[in-house]
């Protein structure tokens, strides 16, 4: 795809009704609001706002989660359920200041807060709002130093040593953003669905190997793993909000190798950690994407808008999400009308045109017999004639008028165009032209007279991609014909 168009596919999203649900199904909103009817006024908390330890057992009861079943992290889980429940006004907790006495604990300051009722009364939008609070406070917890972390940055007098974690939160969050953004990246542009699962060295080394490296160095390749440990906590954290779905780092894999480096063609990588985007975080990257001012196309934004915009704004779609697209632009039309909004839309001599034309072709596919008689309407037309002849054939029709040689060299300019346009020089754009030359003998001294806006472009291009050096030559002689004749 060339440089100068966007790079973020669209993507598909469920309806906001099946999103919520889902949001309300993850456990760590779940475990939240179950906390938020729990609570009452006889509930200590400290003055910070987070559950007293003397209360940590009840509420991992309360949750489910006592020791026995939890493993002892009961107590842990119930913690950071609290910590939502207070951060996301499912429940209200009395500022510290107006405590008694401004004791360090109190009771009678915690009451139901005002999110709380939505979670059975709010509209879908409402509660897609609470799960993104939610989502904020697993984010802040996924940033901040491990426990072990922490507790070696103890000083005598007890408190933390910050500057000794060598810890720089905006960094922190700054590094997770990135990664989060090339993992919806990835996803989307699989056709923007939710069954991609990608390797955690894989997502490591998105944010930490050059561009243009070639082999890694091996301190490339330590960064790496020293990434991915800190990746694999933090999607353990990020998963409970119903974010992602991860198979965490083997952790057997520590005791076997005292290198953790994964090494190149590892058969079971998965063992390595393996994340996926859930429909849920696809919605919620997509969100923070949009509040930072990226934009995050999703699939069904041009159901309403004209052929124009749809054909222009499918461009650069994957084809999966051009065609998911197209279909719903289709359905509220009646067929006959759609095509011929669609043919009148294809017209044009810019340079989008020939991109518009081989996307509406495609649309057409769509269609089916029902679009014949509108494509019989333009068989004549100069720019869509070709296209109009090719659908037709492709869809086995009868009594197709063959095209005059004019035609087929203009179809054959306008084709190339829009694969330069579409994929820049693939390989398969290659076969394509050197199958074009070796149909038509002295194709060169025909197509530098077809009066095309792209024709210089693309004869430049067949020269380049062209492996025979004199096939190469006549194409940039006929190039530069072209361009002498002028409007090139």
């Amino acid at each position: 795809m060339p440089a100068d168009h966007p790079t973020l596919p669209p993507v598909r999203l469920l309806s906001d009704a099946e999103l919520a649900r889902d949001a309300l199904a993850a456990p760590l909103l779940a475990r939240a609001v179950r906390l938020a009817r729990w609570a009452g006024p006889e509930t200590r908390v400290s003055a910070g706002g987070e559950l007293v330890d003397e209360q940590l057992p009840a509420a991992a009861e309360q949750l489910g989660l006592g020791d026995e079943t939890s493993e002892g992290d009961g107590e842990a889980y119930a913690s950071e359920a609290w910590r939502v429940a207070v951060d996301t006004g499912l429940v209200d907790v009395e500022d510290p200041d107006e405590a008694a006495d401004g004791a360090e604990e109190h009771t009678g300051g915690v009451t139901a807060g005002d999110q709380l009722a939505l979670v059975t009364s709010g509209s879908p939008q409402d509660i897609l709002s609470l799960w993104l609070d939610a989502l904020d406070v697993a984010f802040a917890d996924a940033t901040v130093p491990v426990l072990d972390d922490l507790a070696a940055a103890i000083d005598d007098d007890g408190e933390i040593d910050f500057e000794s974690l060598d810890w720089d939160p905006e960094e922190e969050a700054e590094f997770l953003e990135g990664v989060l953004g090339n993992l919806y990246l990835l996803t989307v542009a699989e056709g923007g669905g939710t069954d991609i699962s990608v390797p955690l060295p894989v997502l490591a080394a998105s944010m930490i190997v050059p561009d243009d490296m070639g082999e890694p160095t091996d301190d490339i390749l330590e960064q790496v793993s020293e990434a991915m440990m800190r990746l694999d906590e933090q999607f353990r954290v990020l998963e409970p909000v119903g974010l992602v779905s991860y198979v965490p780092v083997d952790e057997a894999l520590m005791a076997e190798d005292a290198d953790p480096e994964p090494p190149v063609g590892e058969d079971d990588v998965s063992r390595y950690g393996m994340v996926r985007l859930t429909p849920l975080g696809l919605y919620g990257i997509r969100s923070r994407m949009l509040e930072a001012g990226v934009t995050a196309p999703v699939v069904g934004e041009l159901a309403d808008k004209d052929a124009h915009a749809l054909l222009d704004g499918i461009a650069h779609f994957p084809e999966p999400a051009a065609r998911a697209e197209t279909e719903q632009w289709l359905a509220g039309r009646v067929p006959l009308d759609a095509v011929r909004e669609l043919l009148a839309a294809a017209r044009g001599r810019d340079t989008g045109a020939p991109l518009r034309r081989l996307q509406c072709q495609q649309a057409l596919s769509l269609v089916g017999a029902e679009a014949e008689a509108a494509v019989r309407e333009v068989l004549d037309d100069a720019e869509l004639g070709g296209l109009a002849r090719v659908w037709l054939a492709e869809l086995g029709a009868k009594d197709v008028p063959p095209p005059p040689e004019s035609m087929i060299f203009w179809l054959a300019v306008d084709t190339i165009a829009a694969q330069l346009d579409a994929e820049g020089e693939p390989d398969e754009l290659q076969e394509l032209v050197e199958g074009l030359v070796g149909q038509h003998s002295g194709f060169f001294e025909a197509a530098w007279r077809v009066d095309h806006p792209a024709t210089a472009d693309v004869l430049e291009a067949m020269g380049r991609l062209h492996r025979d050096r004199a096939v190469s030559k006549d194409a940039r002689k006929a190039a530069f014909k072209a361009r002498s004749r002028g409007g090139n």
